[in-house]
């Protein structure tokens, strides 16, 4: 069923030269992170032998539950519901998960415990409870978890539409780039109160660093956000490092709320294991060019190993895991795929790629792509190809990590492009992609972009040359960063001539399919699509503003159904 997170068979190809040495050492640094208890799956409930267990108060809700409920991994039959309970508080026995139509619980819709061997400090006491099958389409629930008395603050959560259902709308809440220490989440805190079906996050949730290293020198310093990782190093080195990181970002009140009130749709991107991080086929292993100790494979494997087992157990996310065969090292780059599909009824397709897991290094200078250089790896493009192509929804969106537009400073021979680590240093499996869209006919495409922390809207082409005949093929909208560095931090005195778009004339003059940007906001936006149009809306959140900031519609687009035309909305 297409219209629920779907991988299909099809393995994610990686060339076939190795060097033996360097690769036994990488394959048993995945195998050895994961050796004791592997990577945390969703879990069944079973009805329980006494029914006490779900009586329950609150007055110790935040010492039992300190990262709160999150729901995830929507299908038409039911989600992922997740919570941790605090290490120092679990002494044995089963947790109670109770799903209804209300606060009060007092209909329930589901009732059942896990039990105490799925609740293990191997996964960080994280527990992530499966629902398929067990609930109704298009439908929200309140749930909530209860341990020895206490119950966890309520959650809500929802399901998707029957995939042949008519759907009027579906909208979207979509963030990305949450860097901790440079500000405060406050645009969560209005993301809790929007009107949307699910929250769509588009990754780096966390980062990797507690010295500071992605702020810019004149941004604003934020004394109670500072940490202070485990291992006692600046950037995160074992799994310990990554756990206290994603418990210290989950423990922000305002994430909180908007992950209680709201069913996560979660990708990733670099900052999840490090900066700029790709896959070197040529030794079988991940590199991170930005870690000390990233160009050894050895070490490089064993912290993405950590880094990944840690962001399964932290997201409600249907993956698609195949555990190593007994006595075998097994290699993770293969067995792990993030990939997923989601189907709203008969209005939208939403096709999610990893653009990590399997890229080639980006090219070594601006404009220096080679033909077979990838982003994706042969057989996940060939699934997203065959994903587009099939999609039976009036609107197809690529939820996508990086921008995928050329962003160019100068022209013709001088010109070059500023992010080889986006889709500008892999244009020519980029251009494979769009050519494709187009002979197909594929019509009413949108792609919805994090990473680059500005909000910006434009064109997707077959080719950027003025002089050829290039055809549209689709619409990208980029959502701001929720607080992560951006050009008002990098550039002293650019919000003296904001005002006045002069940065955004640079840009557009330069960059012609490029119709807005913007790199002085933080916030989020939401994306609607009805039969008539995509609308996108970016607002505007003070990210120094620690209690009750101030939201501020920002910009507003639409593109009509049936055409690639962006067109203003006025404010």
């Amino acid at each position: 069923m297409d219209s629920q997170d779907d991988s299909d068979d099809r393995r994610i190809g990686r060339r076939t030269f190795l060097q033996g040495t360097t690769l036994v050492a990488a394959v048993s640094g995945f195998a050895s992170v994961l050796s004791d208890s592997g990577v945390a799956v969703p879990v069944d409930t079973v009805q329980p032998t006494d029914r006490s267990v779900f009586t329950a108060d609150t007055e110790r809700t935040d010492a039992v539950f300190p990262q709160s409920v999150a729901s995830g991994g929507p299908t038409p039959e039911g989600v992922l519901l997740w919570t941790r309970i605090a290490p120092e508080e679990y002494q044995g026995g089963p947790v109670a998960v109770e799903v209804g139509w209300d606060d009060s619980f007092s209909e329930p819709v589901h009732r059942g415990v896990v039990e105490s061997p799925a609740i293990m400090a191997d996964h960080d006491h994280t527990i992530t409870v499966d629902l398929d099958g067990k609930l109704s389409p298009d439908t929200e629930y309140a749930y909530r978890f209860i341990y020895n008395g206490t119950a966890s603050r309520t959650g809500r959560c929802q399901t998707l539409p029957d995939p042949n259902a008519t759907i009027d709308s579906m909208r979207l809440a979509v963030l990305t780039c949450q860097d901790y220490q440079n500000g405060y989440y406050g645009a969560y805190s209005h993301v809790a109160e929007e009107n949307v079906d699910f929250l769509l996050h588009l990754g780096d949730f966390i980062y990797e660093s507690a010295d500071n290293q992605y702020r810019a020198p004149i941004s604003e310093e934020y004394p109670d956000r500072n940490l202070e990782l485990p291992s006692g190093h600046d950037l995160a080195h074992t799994l310990a490092d990554y756990r206290y990181l994603y418990n210290t970002y989950r423990s922000d009140p305002h994430l909180q709320r908007a992950l209680e009130r709201h069913t996560l749709i979660a990708g990733w991107d670099d900052h999840e294991v490090a900066d700029n991080r790709y896959w070197d086929y040529d030794t079988d292993s991940p590199r991170l060019p930005s870690h000390p100790e990233g160009d050894d494979p050895d070490a490089a494997t064993r912290i993405t190993a950590a880094a990944i087992k840690a962001w399964v157990e932290q997201f409600p996310a249907r993956i698609d895991y195949e555990p190593a065969e007994v006595g075998a090292p097994g290699d993770l780059h293969e067995r792990f795929r993030l990939q997923r599909r989601f189907r709203f009824g008969d209005l939208t397709t939403l096709v999610l790629t990893d653009e990590r897991l399997f890229r080639d290094p980006p090219p070594a200078f601006a404009n220096g792509d080679k033909p077979d250089r990838t982003m994706l790896g042969t057989d996940q493009r060939q699934w997203f190809l065959d994903a587009i192509d099939d999609a039976e929804t009036q609107w197809t969106v690529w939820g996508n990590e990086v921008l995928t537009m050329p962003l160019e400073m100068g022209t013709g021979a001088i010109g070059s492009y500023l992010n080889r680590d986006a889709w500008d240093g892999y244009r020519d499996e980029y251009r494979t992609i769009m050519r494709h869209l187009a002979r197909n006919g594929t019509s009413n495409f949108i792609t919805l972009t994090g990473d680059l922390h500005t909000a910006m809207a434009g064109y997707q082409r077959t080719g950027y040359d003025p002089f050829s005949d290039d055809e549209r093929v689709g619409v990208e909208f980029m959502t701001p960063a929720v607080t992560s560095v951006n050009l008002s931090e990098i550039v002293l005195g650019i919000d003296d001539i904001d005002p006045f778009d002069v940065t955004e004339q640079a840009v557009t003059t330069l960059n012609p399919h490029i119709e807005f940007f913007d790199s002085s906001i933080w916030g989020y936006s939401i994306v609607e699509f009805t039969g008539d149009a995509c609308t996108y809306t970016v607002y505007s959140v003070d990210k120094s503003v620690k209690e009750s900031p101030r939201k501020q519609r920002h910009e507003t687009l639409r593109v009509p159904a049936g055409t690639t035309e962006i067109e203003s909305v006025e404010r």
